[in-house]
């Protein structure tokens, strides 16, 4: 869902010095689950050296002032994203040198730091021994509306698969290259989209997912019917892909944000199209046969009770019940006047993202895989 990105940025500023770089690649490495995963060679830390630096969070903490972060920028995945021209670095920020991360999976137009509880989280985490890693994709920022149109075959037309890719691809980074022994994954908005469609793929390192934490699970769908032109645009993006056009871009007011081909207009705005996961008007049925394979990973649905991609007429309290229940009894968080960041509720978001963090790790972390 597309909301208005945080004021808050990655500025190194003066603490760009303070960095912590990752172990060098020329030593090699294994870990427990290094025998089911790839490992590339070129998947590196940016380095800035510092070698009286000690590592993990106690050079003074992943926040150095407002606006101001220490972590490590790394390079995931073994190639970058080719678009047309563009080559696009898969890269992520990890702030905290610890073997158990949160990964925090952005929604539509986000990037790094695109919700303002991120920085809070980040220092509560490292209290907890926990880094948080923010990765970005290749639909990160305005890259959502045409992230699939050189593996649209491969990933049978879905955006989300590419995402789901480049997701297993950070999380192998991080089992190669830092030893991790577990991740949880904290999706925003469509981040949540990304999250379940990268558990029902079941690739190597999914069963590296400690849990999971929906924070927005809304339907765009839903959304874009309370505006105007939606409906005109969905028929045009219809008979585009009809006509064997699904990877061309639709008109500017399709989407004002981003350039969007007309599959992935359709996939966000049609009933049942790949994207349509949290509506209100699904039965229990479809619901189940997008989100029952969650049953399998602790979860946790944090939903704003104030959000104002929700229409009005959808009962919030109701479909939050359903979403929990048809993924097998997940864990409810209601944040009464919350909007759809959390951004007028930050203190809440936290605790109730570390309260679950907390009580689904540490245990079993020495062997994610019971």
């Amino acid at each position: 869902m597309k909301h208005s990105l945080s004021s808050s940025s990655l500025s190194p500023g003066p603490s760009s010095s303070n960095l912590s770089s990752s172990p060098s690649t020329t030593t090699a490495r294994t870990s427990w689950f290094s025998g089911f995963v790839w490992s590339s060679d070129k998947s590196s830390s940016v380095k800035v050296s510092n070698s009286s630096m000690p590592v993990g969070g106690d050079f003074g903490g992943p926040v150095k002032g407002k606006n101001q972060f220490r972590g490590v920028l790394l390079k995931y995945g073994p190639n970058p994203v080719q678009m047309s021209r563009l080559k696009i670095e898969k890269v992520a920020f990890k702030q905290g040198d610890y073997k158990q991360q949160v990964i925090f999976v952005g929604g539509l137009t986000d990037g790094f730091m695109a919700t303002e509880y991120l920085e809070p989280l980040a220092i509560a985490l490292d209290k907890e021994r926990w880094s948080l890693v923010q990765l970005l994709m290749s639909s990160s920022y305005t890259g959502y509306g045409t992230s699939s149109l050189q593996q649209v075959a491969e990933i049978k037309r879905r955006r989300v698969g590419v995402d789901a890719k480049e997701l297993d691809q950070l999380i192998s980074y991080l089992i190669n290259k830092e030893d991790s022994e577990g991740v949880v994954l904290l999706g925003h908005s469509t981040g949540c989209q990304d999250i379940v469609h990268y558990m029902r793929t079941n690739a190597a390192c999914s069963r590296a997912v400690r849990a999971a934490i929906l924070q927005a699970p809304v339907s765009d769908r839903e959304y874009k019917a309370t505006l105007p032109e939606t409906a005109a645009m969905i028929d045009l993006a219809s008979e585009m892909i009809k006509d064997g056009r699904k990877l061309e871009i639709m008109p500017r007011e399709a989407d004002p944000c981003a350039p969007i081909t007309a599959y992935r207009y359709h996939s966000l705005c049609s009933y049942m199209g790949d994207d349509d996961m949290f509506s209100s008007d699904l039965s229990e049925d479809q619901l189940k046969m997008r989100l029952g394979h969650m049953a399998n990973t602790p979860c946790q649905v944090i939903y704003s009770m104030a959000d104002e991609y929700v229409p009005e007429y959808v009962d919030k309290k109701a479909l939050v019940d359903r979403l929990c229940r048809v993924m097998g009894g997940a864990e409810k968080v209601e944040i009464e006047h919350g909007n759809h960041s959390l951004s007028n509720r930050v203190g809440e978001a936290v605790q109730a993202i570390m309260n679950f963090v907390k009580r689904e790790g540490p245990s079993g972390w020495d062997d994610p895989w019971t």
